[in-house]
């Protein structure tokens, strides 16, 4: 956290634990450092340069302690540990603490208050503050990128799944399960038409066919029609759209069961005609699917319920085992692990196709003075407590906006939430900026290229024309980003890390293909034909020229 006042040189800030596992709380935080370091260094130093944040971990200062201070100091760490040894339960071992002093001064901080406390404190949510017109191009850069997550090391784990898989099909899925999620299966493939219909208490099978309906209709507005143009006199070309014939769908199953996923993936496969439609997900303690996920797959059309998760599952849809038929393409959000799988797959020979690159879930708030602190806490949180990574960013225009009651109710909300201790997590790592208008907010949203983009101003709709990155936007402060992620009819499968800048979300043209035809009559070709025989000429293509002369010398006889 951060200390505006010049005069507070020394501040304590989060005491993170190692928990012996080598990497400190904030290891996925920009300045993080190995947990070797951190047991090294019990005072660190940050000396910013005119009140901003360093692109790199500056070098840490040394001071003198007195003997006063040294016992004052062990008798700290002391209760630290005795604190979390008492929470953490008697077999737990030691738990190392990081004790971190800021200091910094009065430039584009505005937070006037310092908080202390342990990595799952609900109490202390106060997000980092930054002022846009006070920093540089490389800040900004900094600013954007998201936590690093190191593939190299990912791929090493995941990679020799997806070849134990290649080789061993079921039974290696089968292993993998067992091993993963706790779950020995004698069948990891079902066919949904042979399952019962399962069923749900009559207001959450109602929710579920709203969404479904939403979902439904605005996908199925998607349809384009067949395109047909007569370029020249002779020359017709048109487009045509054709459905993927087998696609693989993945609805997690980690902290949090995700029937929505299943609609927001399995409609638009419906609707596209896809033939065969794999839903995977992992199974339950008693290998069952959980009864929403199959009523929403059996809503869908989906053919076949893979009882797999992670890097497995999509390995099996990928290759096709002796249970499960192979796919042509692959869907579907994940963690860290999935993402490298569907990568590592993509380059492989199992000539699939993916959706899109996935990271942490994210959202991106801009508020102005006539937002509630109510409703910006709320959105801020729904997005933090899908887990400590996710990414939350809050964006403050002009003046008015009351910091104070935001952070009140993140604090106030946060401690509500049976989820409460992802959401504290990822508030850790999360920030705000203050803008001074709403095109310099925008202009930083663009940037930033969110997954979710929330504008809770006066006026929103006029500024959707300025949106150039983003998956998805929620105008004004009714539409809360929780709607699109259920049931207003958008995919709340998006673009995350940044991938906004070059990917969209998922739609009805995720599951086709298009191809392109022409046809030329005898007057086509003898007006077309002369010029490409230049170009096949120019790029020296003989068999292409001879192609068209060939075929002119008939016309002409």
């Amino acid at each position: 956290m951060y200390v505006e006042d010049a005069n507070l040189a020394k501040a304590v800030s989060h005491l993170g634990s190692l928990q012996g596992k080598g990497t400190s709380w904030d290891a996925e935080s920009r300045f993080g450092r190995k947990g070797e370091e951190n047991r090294n260094c019990i005072w660190d130093i940050w000396d910013m340069h005119e009140g901003r944040e360093p692109p790199v971990r500056p070098k840490r200062k040394t001071f003198a302690l007195s003997s006063w201070d040294i016992w004052a100091l062990i008798l700290l760490l002391l209760i630290l540990t005795k604190l979390d040894l008492e929470a953490a339960g008697s077999g737990s071992g030691w738990i190392w603490k990081q004790v971190t002093v800021i200091y910094l001064r009065s430039s584009n901080f505005t937070n006037k208050r310092a908080y202390a406390g342990t990595k799952t404190d609900l109490n202390r949510s106060t997000m980092k503050t930054y002022r846009l017109s006070d920093l540089h191009s490389s800040e900004l850069h900094d600013l954007k990128a998201r936590p690093r997550i190191d593939f190299t090391s990912i791929f090493n784990v995941v990679g020799p799944i997806v070849e134990d898989v290649r080789q061993r099909g079921d039974v290696a899925v089968r292993e993998f399960t067992s091993e993963f999620d706790r779950v020995k299966l004698e069948k990891i493939v079902e066919y949904v038409a042979d399952l019962p219909d399962p069923e749900l208490e009559p207001t959450i099978q109602a929710a579920f066919d709203v969404a479904y309906e939403n979902i439904w209709a605005f996908h199925n507005a998607q349809r384009i029609p067949e395109q047909v143009v007569e370029n020249m006199k002779g020359v017709i070309c048109k487009r045509v759209s054709r459905s993927i014939h087998a696609v693989g769908l993945y609805v997690p199953g980690g902290t949090a069961v995700l029937p929505s996923t299943a609609l927001m993936l399995a409609v638009p496969a419906q609707i596209a005609g896809c033939r065969t439609i794999i839903l995977s997900t992992p199974p339950r303690p008693d290998g069952s699917i959980c009864k929403e996920v199959l009523y929403c797959a059996k809503k869908s059309g989906v053919t076949h319920i893979l009882k797999a998760g992670g890097a497995q599952a999509f390995s099996a849809m990928a290759w096709g085992t002796a249970s499960c038929p192979k796919v042509d393409k692959i869907f579907g959000p994940g963690n860290q692990y999935v993402t490298a799988a569907k990568m590592i797959l993509q380059n492989s020979e199992a000539m699939i196709s993916i959706d899109m690159p996935a990271g942490p879930s994210e959202v991106l708030v801009i508020a102005d003075k006539h937002a509630s602190p109510v409703h910006v806490a709320a959105d801020l949180l729904s997005q933090a407590e899908h887990g400590p990574d996710s990414q939350v960013v809050l964006v403050v225009v002009g003046d008015g906006v009351n910091l104070d009651a935001i952070e009140m109710e993140l604090e106030k909300q946060c401690n509500k939430l049976p989820r409460g201790e992802f959401a504290a997590k990822a508030l850790t790592h999360s920030f705000t900026v203050l803008a001074s208008d709403m095109k310099e907010a925008i202009s930083f949203s663009n940037l930033y290229a969110p997954e979710h983009l929330i504008i809770n101003v006066e006026d929103a709709d006029q500024w959707v024309d300025y949106i150039e990155n983003a998956g998805s936007v929620f105008l004004g402060r009714w539409s809360p980003e929780s709607v699109g992620d259920y049931a207003s009819g958008t995919n709340h499968v998006l673009p995350t890390y940044g991938y906004a800048r070059m990917y969209g979300g998922l739609s009805l043209d995720s599951f086709m293909k298009y191809i392109t035809v022409q046809s030329l009559t005898e007057d086509g070709l003898r007006n077309l034909g002369p010029h490409v025989v230049k170009m096949a000429e120019v790029e020296g293509l003989e068999a292409h020229k001879r192609a068209v002369t060939l075929r002119l010398q008939d016309i002409e006889r």
